[in-house]
This record gives C-alpha cells, structure tokens and sequence, in this order.
C-alpha cells in the first residue's frame, strides 16, 4: 500500500512540475523544393508546406469542455487528454473504453499513413501505440492500472460525471496536410487590334500600302 502511495506522489509531483501542459503543441510538415519531408515545431514559411495538426488545448478536433461540470471542466483544461490510437488495435480500443467509463473527455488522434507515424514518432520517441497524452504527460502502451493512476493524478473524477448529451469529437488523423490556395486564374487579355489596310483606290487598284 505504502508503494502505490508512493508512486501516485512521483506522478502527482511530474504533473505539479511540469510546464506548458496546458497549451497546444503544433507540429508542422514541411516539404522542400526537394519534395524532402521534415517535421519542425517551427511555423511553415510558406502556404504550400502542409501543417500537423497537433495535441493539446486548441488542437483542431480537441475535446470541447463547454457543457461540462465545473469540476470536470476545470480539470480538463489543466490538463486534456488526448489519445492517439490507430485501426484494427485491440489496446487502443480498450483504453477508449476506459475513458469513455470514466467519463473523461478526450481528442483521439488516428496514426494510419507513414507521415502519422513520423509526427508520432516525433511527439512521443517512439511509433508504439496507443498512446494516452495527459497534459504534457504521455503513457505509451495500454494498462488501465497506469492510465488509472495517472488519470487519478491529474484530478480526473473517479466516477463519470459526463452530461448524458455530451460527445467527444471524431477521431481525426494526427497529419492533416493543408493544401495550397489555388492561384487565380488570371483576366483575359483583350486582343490587340489588327492594322486595317485602306481600300484599293482608282490609282492603286492593288491596295498596295507603305
């Protein structure tokens, strides 16, 4: 008993310590005139480079805490969970039943194509899934003990407390590559008058001209 006492104050202590938890992390794909992919958390200079979309507070598709009791909400704005999952994955299912249970709002990013799995591999060092991102805490593997212990951290209600019409967004790919604005096409250009030749004349009946 004394040791999972123990193991909830470290992981009480790595939520209390950590920073920026709170805010959105965007990763970004980049494409060079090489047709070389990168991934940078640095913004894209130009609009033909696509983004990845990212985790955390203000991720396209983040789980929305209007609705939500107060002190479900202000826990998942302290810390949102996002989980990040991929198809035909039997422990990713299982963690989305535990938190649908539990009553915890969360995002669920899917990892499908070779560019999910670099951004992924990016956020977290590893490709393994699933993955449960907790504020800026991130649980690789399933185990409802640890996701249990880390969610009872994070302040998370042990019993849902989830309005019975609340729905958490559909699960969107963790890359959502923007396509480029289409260039306007351009206004026709009027065609240039042709110089006319004058009429034949009496004395120059070839309509000759100089």
């Amino acid at each position: 008993m004394k040791r999972h006492t123990f193991a909830l104050l470290l992981i009480s202590a790595a939520f209390a310590g950590a920073t920026g938890a709170a805010h959105a992390q965007t990763i970004y794909r980049i494409v060079g005139s090489d047709g070389k992919v990168t991934f940078s958390d640095k913004p894209p200079v130009s609009v033909d480079q696509g983004k990845v979309a990212g985790t955390g507070v203000g991720a396209a598709g983040a789980a929305s805490s209007s609705g939500l009791p107060f002190e479900l909400r202000q826990v998942a704005s302290k810390y949102p969970v996002t989980l990040y999952t991929s198809p035909d994955c039997a422990p990713c299912s299982a963690g989305r039943s535990l938190l649908m249970s539990r009553g915890v709002p969360f995002s669920e990013r899917t990892v499908v194509t070779g560019d999910d799995g670099a951004a992924l591999q990016r956020l977290t060092g590893d490709s393994s899934i699933p993955v449960l991102a907790i504020g800026s805490q991130r649980i690789k593997g399933y185990s409802d003990v640890e996701w249990t212990s880390y969610l009872d951290a994070a302040g998370y209600p042990k019993a849902s407390m989830m309005p019975s019409g609340y729905r958490n967004p559909p699960p969107a790919p963790l890359v959502t590559v923007q396509k480029p604005a289409e260039p306007k096409p351009e206004a026709p250009v009027a065609p240039s008058a042709e110089p006319v030749a004058p009429p034949p004349s009496p004395s120059n009946p070839a309509g000759i001209s100089f």
